[in-house]
């Protein structure tokens, strides 16, 4: 494709030369002949300076935000990222206009609602994508995940493909660093769904109102056709859109359910969808799940799916390292989380009591290089949730372990003495379950899926569950 063919996705630019784009790269290392390189200024690194790296590898233009030197073609923008995105969908065809796309935002709960959205699609029959924290599926096509988000590049050729292989509605995670990186800015939205806000992410965005900012973008004039709303979270006042429906199961609301039993492997609830009566039995643990529930229902309400189809896509839906019970040893059940923020860990923590007959202990830490803020907050809601913890290592990327535990047991010690620090996580969960006995209840949070822990810049493989398998295979 011809690079002036392109440019006119764009406005106010500045084109020095023409060329054919045969690919798309934001990294030089990867770069390769034909590509088109977008530099823009980043969070940590100017890319403007691996400009002349991308000429050398055979680059065949340059996206930037001023003159990089080079002597190919430079498409000079005001913003490199929204041109990023825009010229990406312009690229693959604008698949964004051939797609339904269902977004989901909020702090928690994205990933277990988009499952539950594509299940409940699938039931129904209709031809159904989704990408986000665990990666892709769409028709017999699985892609490992990346990001919550994809890249501009990522996005638009995996959305490209959906077209091609047939599907019609789409349902995607929308974080708030996607938003505010306008990754997706080309996109206007079928329906948005907002899950709920807290705290998280403020080593990125700084404080509450420029997170909740990000989040609200989702929601403006020409981004979203039609909002589903969390009414029992206060944040969903401020979102500003047309047409919107609610649910919740504290506020009135369009969506509401009456929950009739609870129990570790699941629930069991009656759901009122706008005067549709569905009974559903919901296999993964808590209230919030009711929430998350609701909100995939109500959704896939928009597209025709009556009662039958949205309990059978409820009752099999299963979301990898989501409150997801692993095992059980000595009469003590062993339980896998993402949770990873204050709000997140309360909720998993309460989920869990009721059926704690014994101690509920929790392993957990915080990643470095991120949001600082919340590590004592962590620490505080464990202590005041759970029976005793244990702290330890997540994924502490650049900074020391144990500096990261300090910061949380701040937040635990001045609620609670009953936590032991063990830094290597490995051990830690060794010695978390050698803690359990009957009746007890360990919660190992803050990875749930993940497969990789980050040290040091190296991603070693690592993975919770393997780990606790490993664990109880040595004591049976």
């Amino acid at each position: 494709m011809k690079l002036s063919e392109l440019v006119r996705e764009l406005e106010d630019v500045n084109l020095s030369g023409d060329a054919t784009v045969t690919g798309l790269c934001s990294d030089s290392r990867v770069a390769g002949e034909g590509d088109l390189f977008f530099c823009f200024g980043g969070t940590h690194v100017d890319s403007h300076i691996y400009a002349r790296e991308a000429e050398e590898r055979g680059c065949a233009a340059v996206v930037c935000e001023r003159d990089t030197g080079v002597s190919i073609p430079q498409l000079v923008v005001k913003d490199g990222r929204e041109a990023m995105a825009r010229l990406c969908a312009a690229f693959y065809g604008h698949p964004e206009k051939k797609l339904k796309i269902v977004g989901v935002t909020g702090t928690n709960g994205k990933t277990t609602v988009t499952h539950m959205f594509y299940n409940i699609l699938l039931e129904a029959g209709k031809k159904v994508g989704m990408l986000g924290t665990l990666g892709a599926k769409y028709a017999s096509v699985t892609v490992a995940p990346s990001l919550t988000t994809p890249d501009p590049a990522s996005l638009f050729s995996l959305l490209g493909d959906m077209v091609e292989k047939g599907i019609e509605i789409v349902v995607m995670e929308v974080s708030a660093h996607a938003l505010a990186l306008k990754k997706d800015c080309p996109i206007c939205y079928d329906t948005a769904i907002f899950t709920n806000l807290s705290q998280d992410h403020l080593d990125f965005f700084g404080d509450m109102r420029t997170y909740g900012e990000a989040k609200k973008s989702l929601f403006s004039d020409g981004r979203c056709k039609v909002a589903i709303l969390n009414a029992d979270d206060r944040f969903s006042q401020e979102l500003s859109c047309g047409e919107y429906k609610t649910y919740g199961l504290d506020s009135p609301a369009d969506s509401f359910a009456i929950v009739e039993r609870e129990e570790l492997a699941g629930t069991r609830a009656l759901l009122n969808l706008s005067d549709e009566l569905c009974e559903v039995f919901v296999p993964l643990t808590g209230r919030h799940n009711v929430y998350n529930a609701l909100a995939a229902a109500t959704a896939a309400g928009r597209y025709g799916v009556g009662a039958v189809d949205i309990a059978d896509g409820l009752r099999k839906t299963r979301v990898d390292g989501r409150l997801e019970w692993v095992g059980r040893t000595r009469g003590a059940d062993i339980v896998v989380d993402f949770a990873h923020t204050p709000d997140g860990l309360e909720k998993s923590l309460t989920a869990l009591r009721p059926y704690c007959d014994g101690k509920l202990v929790v392993l957990f830490g915080c990643g470095g290089n991120r949001d600082r803020g919340k590590r004592p907050l962590m620490g505080e809601t464990a202590a005041r949730f759970a029976d005793y913890a244990v702290l330890t290592s997540d994924n502490p990327r650049y900074e020391e372990p144990l500096a990261i535990i300090k910061e949380i047991e701040k937040g635990y010690s001045a609620v609670s003495g009953e936590y032991t620090i063990v830094e290597e996580r490995e051990r830690a969960t060794e010695y978390a379950v050698g803690l359990l006995g009957e009746g007890d209840i360990l919660l190992v949070a803050g990875k749930g899926g993940e497969c990789e822990q980050e040290i040091m810049g190296i991603k070693y493989s690592y993975s919770d569950k393997t780990v606790i398998g490993n664990i109880l295979g040595k004591l049976k």
